[in-house]
């Protein structure tokens, strides 16, 4: 994302007519309430932009498209006549057109965006294609063996990295969430840049009664809201928004200096491996939409589809904070298990 802005300011500045794109709607939001100041507010809409709508565009109508978070691209915009493909119309919209895409931060059934769909949707179209690795990286203070660990214990990715041995970023498992959230409140004292966010294993009943608590955990006498619908998608800069809880769609895209992660029941670890269960995601969650109708007639490949965004969830959620990450395991041997690999 930081490359990904500073090369849309670079091409505004050689007068190219950019938009900067993504499916997420937190990082625009908080975006345009930063720039709200220096830039017309009819223009921060038109700068940073839905990738659903580019359908009807006219071809090449753009010089460049700069698409972040490209791996939440949808297969089909049902807003759209036909249901267009994102990853198609955005193509055809623009002269040339960037892709930032992690295959491991796919979230939601409806995740299409990946370098190999990127790939074929640009020799369709007779695209010149570049591909770029970046070499280094900002998140979680520039650490990848924390990066590797990660995957490797969320089982992500296969690498060799078993133990977390530097301290160059802080990693914490907290065995009572009330803790976990005050240190969180404590460490966002310094610069409002420390938010507490959690698998979507609760109802989001506050959303039409806000004087309910979502998330309750009366053994802790912890109680604690999912983020308020006021904040929209600003839940990582809004003052006030520290008491409250995201969830992976009020941070994917955007950094925090500290995050807090409560992991729920569709996480665990028994019979020495760690496992999954989307069964326990939350009724008002609409990440795994899908999941059900598929689980009848392909039963083995809706379990390893749900399997894979559950995982790339958590690692995405434990990937938000720039100098550390506090968690709270909700099974008690899935803390044990992470706390093992930490020297």
């Amino acid at each position: 994302s930081v490359v990904a802005i500073n090369a849309l300011a670079r091409l505004m500045s050689k007068q190219k007519n950019v938009q900067y794109v993504t499916a997420n709607k937190a990082p625009r939001d908080v975006f345009k309430e930063k720039l709200k100041d220096s830039l017309d507010r009819d223009f921060l809409k038109l700068l940073f932009t839905t990738s659903a709508g580019f359908g009807t565009a006219e071809e090449n109508g753009y010089d460049v498209l700069v698409v972040d978070e490209a791996h939440r691209l949808k297969e089909r915009a049902f807003t759209e006549p036909g249901g267009t493909n994102q990853t198609r119309a955005i193509m055809r919209a623009s002269r040339t057109t960037v892709f930032f895409v992690d295959d491991s931060q796919q979230v939601t059934w409806q995740d299409a965006g990946s370098t190999d769909s990127i790939r074929t949707v640009a020799r369709e179209l007779g695209a010149d294609i570049q591909e770029f690795t970046l070499q280094a990286q900002f998140r979680c203070n520039g650490s990848d063996e924390y990066l590797d660990w990660l995957d490797h214990l969320l089982q992500v990715r296969e690498n060799d990295q078993r133990q977390l041995t530097s301290k160059e970023f802080d990693f914490q498992v907290f065995d009572d969430p009330r803790e976990l959230h005050e240190a969180i409140k404590q460490k966002n004292l310094e610069n409002n840049r420390s938010r507490m966010v959690a698998g979507y294993c609760w109802d989001w009943v506050s959303k039409r009664d806000s004087s309910i608590y979502d998330i309750r955990m009366p053994q802790f006498k912890y109680e604690a809201r999912w983020n308020l619908e006021d904040y929209g998608g600003t839940f990582v800069v809004d003052p006030e928004s520290v008491s409250e809880v995201g969830c992976i769609h009020t941070c994917q895209g955007l950094e925090l200096d500290y995050v807090g992660v409560i992991v729920g029941p569709d996480l665990s670890f028994s019979s020495g491996a760690l496992a999954t269960n989307p069964e326990a995601r939350a009724s008002t969650d609409k990440s795994l939409h899908g999941y059900k109708t598929a689980l009848k007639s392909q039963p083995a490949e809706a379990r390893a589809r749900a399997d894979r965004i559950i995982r790339n969830t958590y690692r995405t959620l434990m990937t938000r904070g720039m100098k550390g990450c506090y968690v709270y395991f909700t099974d008690a041997a899935t803390a044990e298990y992470f706390r093992k690999h930490l020297v």
